[in-house]
Parts: C-alpha cells; sequence; structure tokens
C-alpha cells in the first residue's frame, strides 16, 4: 500500500507540546506516511530539526498560505489544494480557516477527512474565549470527522462552548515514552549548562510565546533568596523580552537559554525543580516529562495540571496568575530537599501509570486510520 499522504495544519511549526505530539506521530508512522506541513506563520519551524531522517516532510512554499482574511476565493484555493492529500490534520485557532474551507467546499467536491486539534489559547484568549471565535469555530468544526483534545478542560469547551456532539470530540491525554527519562541525564546536553556548588536549578521547556508569560518566571527566581539557576530551554518571539528582564533585576548571569534543544529525556533530569508561569495551558507535555523525570513542580493551577501531578504536589500549585503564589511554591522547594525527592518520586509513579506513550500512539493511530480507510495503518 503507497504511503498515506497526511497534510499538517499548524499555527506555527515552532517546538511546544502540540508540535512535539505531532512530530511523535510523524516518527512511529515512519514510511506509513509522509507528511506536507503547512504554518501561519512560514518562520516558525522550530520543531522541523525534531523529525527523524527519512522521514518524508515537505514545507512548501507554493502552498495557499493559512495567514488572510476569510473570503471564499482564498478558501477556494484550499479545496483544490486539499485534494491531492488522504488526510488533514489542522491544529488550533491559526489553522481554522482551512478547517473551514473543507466545511465549506466538500460539499460541491469530495474532499479528504479533517480531524482537528485543540490544545489551547494564546495569550488573546487565555482569559476568556472570543465569541466570534467560538461561532467560527462551531460551524468550521460542524463538518469534521473529530475534534481531538488532550484535556478535561478542553473536553467540556467543546462540547458546551462549541456545541460538538459526544461522538465527534475525542480526549487523547498526551504521552511520552516514560521509561526514557528513568535513565540519568547526560552531561553537557545543555549547551552552556555547569552546575555550581550550592545551586538550586530550576528549568522549563516552552515555546517562547507572551501566553507562556515567562518575564513573570524570571521575576519569581530573582526574588528567590538563595543561589539559583533558570534554563529556560525553547525558542519563539520573545527571547527578547525574556533577557531583557532577566538584565533589569540583575540576574543575566543566572539564565540560561540554549533554544531548541532535541529529545527532552536527555536534559530534564539535569534540572531540580520544573515550573510553569503560564497563563494558560491545558495538558502540557512539558509536565508529563518534568514528572517522568522524577521532579516537583512549581505552577499556576491552570488547564489540567492539578490533575496530571501526583495529589501532594497539587496542594503546592498557585492561582493563575498569581506571581507571589509562584514565588512562596518555588522558594519552598528550594529550602526543601527531601520534600523534592519526595514529590518528584510520587511525580514519576503517576507518570508512569497514567501517561506512558503507548496508549497515546495507539488510539491516533486507530484514529487517523479509520478516518482514512485504513485500519492497519500506523500499527
Amino acid at each position: 500500500m503507497k504511503p498515506a499522504r497526511i497534510l499538517h495544519l499548524h499555527s506555527t511549526f515552532d517546538l511546544g507540546g502540540k508540535e512535539a505530539r505531532a512530530v511523535r506521530l510523524m516518527n512511529h508512522f515512519g514510511q506509513a506516511a509522509q507528511h506536507t506541513i503547512l504554518t501561519a506563520v512560514p518562520d516558525a519551524l522550530g520543531a522541523r530539526a525534531a523529525i527523524n531522517p527519512g522521514i518524508r516532510a515537505d514545507f512548501p512554499n507554493n502552498a495557499p498560505s493559512l495567514a488572510g482574511k476569510p473570503n471564499l476565493a482564498r478558501y477556494r484555493q484550499f479545496a483544490d489544494y486539499f485534494a491531492n492529500f488522504d488526510l488533514i490534520l489542522s491544529y488550533n485557532w491559526g489553522a481554522m480557516d482551512g478547517v473551514m474551507a473543507r466545511t465549506i467546499f466538500n460539499s460541491i467536491t469530495p474532499l479528504p477527512p479533517v480531524i482537528h486539534h485543540e490544545d489551547g489559547f494564546n495569550e488573546d484568549e487565555a482569559v476568556k474565549l472570543k465569541a466570534k471565535r467560538n461561532w467560527f469555530r462551531m460551524v468550521a468544526l460542524a463538518r469534521t470527522d473529530a475534534l481531538v483534545v488532550p484535556s478535561h478542560t478542553l473536553e467540556q469547551i467543546a462540547l458546551k462552548v462549541w456545541k460538538q456532539p459526544e461522538s465527534r470530540v475525542r480526549r487523547i491525554p498526551n504521552g511520552i515514552d516514560v521509561a526514557a527519562y528513568a535513565k540519568r541525564p547526560q552531561k553537557g546536553a545543555v549547551l552552556g549548562f555547569q552546575r555550581r556548588d550550592g545551586e538550586i536549578v530550576i528549568g522549563t521547556l516552552a515555546g517562547l510565546r507572551a501566553v507562556k508569560n515567562l518575564p513573570r518566571l524570571v521575576r519569581a527566581v530573582a526574588a528567590l533568596d538563595r543561589p539559583v539557576r533558570l534554563v529556560i530551554v525553547g525558542e519563539g518571539p520573545e527571547r527578547a523580552a525574556i533577557e531583557a528582564e532577566a538584565a533589569r533585576l540583575g540576574i543575566a548571569d543566572r539564565l540560561l537559554m540554549p533554544g531548541f534543544l532535541k529529545n527532552p529525556a536527555r536534559y530534564v533530569g539535569l534540572f531540580d525543580i520544573f515550573a510553569l508561569s503560564s497563563d494558560s495551558e491545558q495538558q502540557p507535555i512539558s509536565v508529563i516529562e518534568a514528572m517522568a523525570a522524577g521532579l516537583p513542580v512549581a505552577a499556576p493551577m491552570v488547564g489540567d495540571v492539578a490533575h496530571m501531578v501526583a495529589p501532594d504536589n497539587a496542594i503546592l500549585l498557585g492561582e493563575p496568575g498569581s506571581e507571589a503564589g509562584l514565588i512562596d511554591n518555588l522558594k519552598r522547594l528550594a529550602d526543601d530537599p527531601a520534600l523534592r525527592t519526595a514529590l518528584g518520586n510520587a511525580n514519576r509513579a503517576r507518570a508512569e501509570a497514567e501517561f506512558d506513550e503507548r496508549r497515546m500512539l495507539e488510539r491516533y493511530a486507530a484514529l487517523y486510520g479509520r478516518a482514512m480507510g485504513r485500519p492497519e495503518f500506523g500499527r
């Protein structure tokens, strides 16, 4: 059987949670599929480096643009382009024009099935969803084969706000290769990292976007009264703002930003504490990676984070948007090595029980294969 031709519609392709999962699935499917990736931000391609050699993945320059105002002529271009594929996978709001184009034109020209993935919201909807976008989503999603969400929070939004039927909504929790994180981290995996005597290392993995509010994490680390190193792994448009905040607070020498790094299992275990400062999350893969590496988590109670970590760790999570709460939780963890160890062990056990990737890969393969009429796809 010929490889499945899969078109991916992304808001950006910098390496964040949704991109990491999409790449993991591409690598898992191997030669069973060939992939074409379109992004609304053509230069945001940081996740491209994580695609395994030998995987067919194209980033065409002559495809219709996901950036632009909605109009029928533009949607017609999408429909013509879609006819070249067996399956369309769309991701988040930035791909919704493509979803709408398929919904409008599928009744005129048979087009491949669409499975939409919704992983969360940018800063413009972090506090409150926009009514016009909710209406647009509700209409665009009406003829998709499935809407996939990773979290309980998004599942309820899909059902109650976007009015999607239960038969179409699929909640597939994110998963990782938990066993890989039990290995000792590799020295030299983070360029420029060297632990100093007595230093506590606080780390995070995130796309450097405004919704992650990483300047808040910089301020929280600056407020701690002990030697602390902050490592922020990721790339994105907020890098300069993060570096400027560290310089303003006089901790530029304690901030390490190595950019995008492949295979977090090699280095997450170098941290003592994993921290999030986001205004909005759903089921962040980075938290699962930290748990699998045996780390305690300091974070706001956004999305499903409180349901993900071990119960004893959940007690330590702060209120959304509370910088003081983040500071208090970081201080408590930094001051108590025994607490860090206990919470890290509990988080690792929970990751092993709840978030191993095998089940996630099986569920995605079955969903995609069923949509394409290829029941053995990806197995």
